[in-house]
């Protein structure tokens, strides 16, 4: 089974959401949720910006490669794999505890209040689970 199609997917969600994050930093449309549902406030914006940047280019070079079927992003790292198999575990457990905290400190806001971010970094794992059960033969 070719995972190319499931990494695409994971990768335009994720360029939609930076799309729409910038869209509302600089134009605050009413039919988009407001900026401080879109982030954390960790990091200042510009900072995000770049970051987000950087998870998407590699995103989208990994994808090119499992469209191909060929390439660095093909090629066997076991090693990498392994790795980022065990962050990816991590990563996406870490979004749970993030919303179960979210949850019991704000019970106003269930189910969805300020999700934003905790959906779109658990697809960033859910890619990197794909990306690294390839290279250690889960899939």
């Amino acid at each position: 089974m070719s995972y190319a199609p499931i990494l695409w997917i994971l990768t335009v969600l994720l360029f939609g959401r930076v799309i729409g994050q910038v869209i509302v930093f600089f134009y605050a449309p009413k039919f988009l949720p407001p900026m401080e549902k879109w982030q954390s406030g960790l990091l200042p914006y510009p900072l995000l910006v770049l970051g987000q940047c950087i998870v998407l280019w590699l995103m989208i070079s990994i994808s090119f490669d499992f469209t191909r079927t060929s390439g660095f992003w093909m090629e066997p790292h076991p090693l990498l794999g392994a790795i980022v198999l065990w962050w990816s575990y991590f990563y996406f457990a870490a979004m749970v505890v993030r919303y179960t905290v979210r949850m019991s400190r704000k019970p106003d806001q269930r189910w969805l209040g300020g999700t934003i971010p905790i959906i779109f970094h658990s697809l960033v794992a859910v890619f990197q689970w794909i990306f690294a059960a390839h290279h250690v033969g889960l899939i």
